[in-house]
């Protein structure tokens, strides 16, 4: 679904961000609402920041423990990973760097059927474009290079086998 909008007599249609997918089905749409789950934790990478947001399942799967107890996430654990380009604290100069521009947003969910040749987690990594305002799943050309199906994520998150293909820590607090 988009929306048209009428500027100047002519229609612009915006994107429902809702409606993109990555190839073998990994939809944007499986995460409705990521934008409101608890905070897992923060990461900086390649030069981008980034928060790490998990649904009630992943959440709950850390606060008892997972993956350092030796379990792995439950079935329908899901998180995101929104990364910004940072940009100086305007109002407070010399501060740390705050989300400017987004970069793109990446997504797991746990599923050990669906995915059950890639450690039992699907991947799907998405571009942001701000000038359009619109995602596009992430490919060879992207930076940083992704794979663009649903197993995308699998090859890297091998190194974290043992921590059931997670490399984020959730903090104590």
């Amino acid at each position: 679904m988009s929306i048209a909008v009428l500027a100047a007599g002519v229609a612009i249609s915006a994107q429902d961000k809702y409606t993109v997918q990555v190839p073998n089905g990994l939809a944007f749409s499986e995460f409705r609402g990521y934008e409101d789950w608890p905070v897992i934790a923060i990461s900086e990478n390649e030069g981008l920041i980034a928060v790490i947001v998990g649904n009630p399942a992943m959440i709950g799967a850390y606060k008892e423990g997972v993956p350092g107890n030796g379990k792995p996430f439950p079935d329908g654990a899901k998180m995101a990973k929104i990364h910004w380009t940072p940009k100086k604290q305007e109002a407070y100069p010399g501060q740390p760097s705050v989300p400017g521009m987004q970069h793109d947003v990446d997504f797991m969910v746990k599923d050990s059927k669906r995915f059950a040749d890639s450690g039992g987690w699907g991947w799907g990594a998405f571009d942001y474009d701000a000038a359009s305002d619109m995602f596009k799943p992430s490919t060879a050309a992207s930076k940083p290079p992704q794979e663009n199906d649903a197993k995308c994520g699998f090859a890297c998150h091998t190194v974290v086998q043992n921590r059931d293909y997670v490399f984020t820590e959730y903090g104590k607090r």
